[in-house]
This record gives structure tokens, C-alpha cells and sequence, in this order.
């Protein structure tokens, strides 16, 4: 096979998709006999939820979520005001989603694995890897029960304690983001109404903080309790009952069922490397972010994103084996500048809003990233590409599928390969003028207020043929739309 996914989390399964569409032959496997069962990555961002629109399952992701509700304060068993959760934004033409979507991780999941097998795609359950041998043609891993894989190459979406990244001996820095443990419990209770995400502070007598949270989508609660450090945190439904009745105003027996729980210990830790010859690691595997503000799951599937458009552009596309290179390049920075961000909203410095909607990340530092000119407009080599409205055609539309898009705003276009979908218009207030190379995963590669250079770009990356195999590809690229 070409490619080995381990772990059919959201990183393995959202990679597994983006192979799927260009015809790479790839597997996902996973030590667990099922899904993994638990909420605990339920915010998605709105970058997260482009990329869903682009994988085809954003109007699933929709139907199974909702928005997040307002936090209403107790004390002493009374309402004592509300608090707002998120800061407010409203959707724009160039910015359609505006505000984190909440999704059980659970569900998530289950959406993503029906998307990767409506493509044709596979999760093998109850592989748990062993070791990996690697040489000059592929990697074969090894695994405690069933015969050995061979792929050319394997990617590491196995979490934070990642199997893989073990045997690579790749090491992991970081730092205890806050020593006091943390229970996380999905259940199911009464005498909470499911508007609010009720929210008990710390009473002043040892114990930590106390949050109730509706589960957009289902009948359940989610339950996040703070713990002094060096407790042992009881994850039982006793446990869970205890914790609930003494921090809150209801009775141990209004939760009626514990559904998952788990307890962690806060934490930051980045990938010394994210590469090491023919394995890759992505999602929690490369880097373990604080679950403040949202950032880990998301940051994780657009590791996915990145990886899977230069890994089909190698193994379909033709291209040089190099280009593999720029994923670390590109994605280690962005990690690194998530673990800072998921910290300082951990210990209150910032605020959920702009930062963690992830709609500014960029590679303008890339070297894939290049300008010709001094473009006019607001958007530069390397942003993210707005959507909008371009002579009738939304923007995200064209963009959808596996392809590279022409943007062309008040300037000529040259002609160029069909394998590149091309726009033309003569106003776009997001863009300016200019012409802008929107790369698969929507970030603009080339951008320039004229042709001058374009073509030698195309030249030098010599892999906009690599879309996908149109063939099997349900996102291919359509025809040129001029205008």
C-alpha cells in the first residue's frame, strides 16, 4: 500500500479522506475495537470547519452539533449571572463560519469514519503496533496480534502517547501546564436545564471548579471537575456522583448514568521532529496542547490537511519526494504557536476569540510561499484564501475538491494546465488585484499583481498535475470557469 495511518482518531480518519479522494491506496488502523467513545474534543474551530466543508462533511458535522451555549454562574445553589463563553463574531463573506461548533469528539468520529468509507476507505480495529523497520523503499510495522504491514510510507495519528512516535525514539519537550488533575465524564443527569453551560466556582474549601456542559446533539451532559494536585481522581459513577452532589446543588441520584471518563493532568509537549525518513507524525502524536480554548483537535486534523494533499501530490501527482520536507516546515511552527496560545488561555492571559478561531494562521514564512509585486489588497502569499462572491461563483466552491485554484481579480490570466481550476472577475473585495495560486488546502502558494512569474512557479513546484486521479476522485477538478 502507499500509505499506513495509525490511529483513527480525527487526524487519522481526516487524513485517511483527503488520501482517499486522489487515489492513494491507504489504511487506517487502530489498537481499539471501536471509536473511541468520549466527548473530549468537542469545539471545532471555524478553520476546522472549512476543512470539514472541503472533506464533504460539513453539512453532517452541522446536522450533529450546535453552538455553544451561554455559561450561567452558580453560588449557593442560585443563578448568579452569566458568562460569555466565546468572544461573539459574526459570519463575512470572506469568513462564513464564525464561531466554534460544538461536536461530541465521539460523534466527530463517527461522521468522519462514514465519509472515509463512502470513499472506499478502510479502519482495521485491534492492530496495536509493536515496531517499525524501515529502509530505503518503505516502512513494514509490526503489530501484537495479525501479520505485518508493508506501505511506503506510515503516518503516526496515535495520539499522545503514540505508539510510533516510541519506536522512532523521537522525544516530546514540553511542560506540566497546571499540576492539578482534571475528571472529564460524559453522562446523563436531571435538574439542569440544557441552555446553559452551568458553571460552579471553587467554594474557597480545597476543591476546584465544577462545569456542566449540554452536549449539543445528544441527551448528554459533559462533566469537567477540577482536582487538588496529588488526588487520585475516581472516575466511577460513584466518583463522578460524589463530585457532583458536593459541588453543586443536585443530589448524587440526578446523575442517572456515566456514559465515559477519563482524568488528565494538563499538559504542553512538542515533537522534537515531525519527520523521521518515512514516518510522519501528526495530531497529539506531534504535539499535547492544555484543552483550553479549543485548539488541540483542530490544530491536529489540519496537520491531516497539510499532509495529505503533498503525500497524494508524491504518490499520484509525480512530484519529488522533497516536498514532504515542507510538512514539518510548515506545520511545526503553527504547532508550537498553538501550545503557546492553548497555555495562556489555560491560566487566563487571553481571551477565546480571534486567536483561537484560527482563521489568521498562515505560511508566509514557507518555502512554497512566493509574491511577485506589491499587491494592492489584503491578502498576501501564504494566508489563507477568503472565500467570496467572484462573478457569480462563491469562492469555497471552487476551491472544493483536491486541485489547485487560479484566482484572477482585474488582471489577465495565463493559460495553464487543466489539472488548475481558474476564476476570473474583475472585483473582489478580499483580494484586491492580482492573481493568486490557491494551493489544495486553501492557502494562496503564489500570488502576484501580474502573470510575471507564475508560470516559473509552476515550474519550480512541478506537482499542480498532482490533484488526485480523476478517475476515482469525487472532487475532481471541473472545467475552467471563465467569466
Amino acid at each position: 500500500m502507499d500509505v499506513l495511518i495509525v490511529g483513527a482518531g480525527p487526524t487519522g480518519l481526516a487524513l485517511g479522506i483527503d488520501l482517499a479522494r486522489r487515489g492513494v491506496d491507504a489504511l487506517v488502523v487502530e489498537k481499539a475495537d471501536a471509536l473511541f467513545p468520549g466527548s473530549r474534543g468537542k469545539g471545532l474551530q471555524p478553520r476546522t470547519m472549512e476543512v470539514f466543508d472541503d472533506l464533504g462533511v460539513r453539512d453532517a458535522i452541522r446536522a450533529a452539533g450546535g453552538t455553544y451555549p451561554v455559561g450561567m454562574i452558580w453560588q449557593d445553589g442560585k443563578q448568579a449571572g452569566e458568562h460569555q463563553m466565546f468572544e461573539p463574531a459574526e459570519p463575512t463573506e470572506d469568513s462564513p463560519y464564525n464561531e466554534p461548533w460544538m461536536v461530541p469528539q465521539w460523534r466527530t468520529q463517527e461522521i468522519l469514519a462514514a465519509r472515509l468509507a463512502e470513499l472506499g476507505g478502510t479502519v482495521a480495529f485491534g492492530r496495536e503496533l509493536t515496531g517499525l523497520t524501515q529502509d530505503e523503499d518503505g516502512v513494514t510495522a509490526h503489530f501484537a496480534e495479525g501479520p505485518d504491514l508493508r506501505a511506503r510510507y506510515v503516518v503516526a495519528a496515535d495520539g499522545g502517547r503514540s505508539a510510533v512516535r516510541r519506536a522512532l525514539g523521537i522525544a516530546m519537550t514540553g511542560e506540566t501546564v497546571d499540576p492539578n488533575p482534571v475528571l472529564v465524564a460524559d453522562v446523563r443527569l436531571t435538574g439542569l436545564d440544557r441552555e446553559y453551560w452551568h458553571v460552579f466556582p471553587p467554594r474557597g474549601d480545597g476543591d476546584g471548579f465544577l462545569a456542566i456542559c449540554p452536549l449539543a446533539g445528544t441527551e448528554d451532559f459533559q462533566v469537567v471537575a477540577q482536582f487538588p494536585e496529588g488526588t487520585a481522581v475516581d472516575v466511577s459513577l460513584d466518583g463522578v456522583r460524589k463530585v457532583v452532589a458536593a459541588r453543586s446543588h443536585l443530589a448524587p441520584d440526578a446523575l442517572t448514568e456515566l456514559r465515559w471518563a477519563s482524568d488528565f493532568r494538563p499538559r504542553q509537549a512538542l515533537a522534537d521532529r515531525f519527520r523521521a525518513d518515512r514516518v510522519f507524525l501528526a495530531g497529539d502524536a506531534a504535539h499535547v496542547h492544555s484543552p483550553a480554548g479549543g485548539q488541540g483537535l483542530n490544530t491536529s486534523v489540519q496537520d491531516a490537511y497539510n499532509l495529505g494533499w503533498k503525500l497524494g501530490a508524491v504518490l499520484v501527482g509525480g512530484a519529488a519526494e522533497s516536498l514532504l520536507d515542507t510538512y514539518e516546515e510548515e506545520r511545526r511552527p503553527i504547532a508550537a504557536q498553538m501550545l503557546g496560545l492553548t497555555t495562556s488561555v489555560h491560566r487566563g492571559e487571553t481571551r477565546r476569540g480571534d486567536a483561537t478561531r484560527q482563521l489568521g494562521l498562515g505560511y508566509r514564512d514557507s518555502s512554497l510561499t512566493e509574491e511577485a509585486g506589491a499587491l494592492p489588497g489584503p491578502v498576501r502569499a501564504g494566508d489563507r484564501a477568503p472565500d467570496g462572491m467572484l462573478s457569480g461563483v462563491r469562492l469555497f466552491d471552487a476551491f472544493r475538491g483536491p486541485h489547485w485554484t487560479l484566482v484572477a481579480v482585474g488582471v489577465e490570466a495565463p493559460e495553464v494546465s487543466e489539472a488548475i481550476r481558474v476564476i476570473r472577475g474583475e472585483a473582489q473585495a478580499s483580494y484586491g488585484t492580482g492573481l493568486f495560486l490557491v494551493r489544495p488546502d486553501g492557502y494562496i502558494g503564489w500570488a502576484g499583481e501580474s502573470r510575471s512569474g507564475l508560470m516559473e512557479y509552476v515550474g519550480r513546484v512541478g506537482f499542480l498535475g498532482g490533484a488526485g486521479n480523476c478517475a476515482t476522485s469525487p472532487h475532481a477538478p471541473a472545467p475552467t470557469i471563465k467569466h
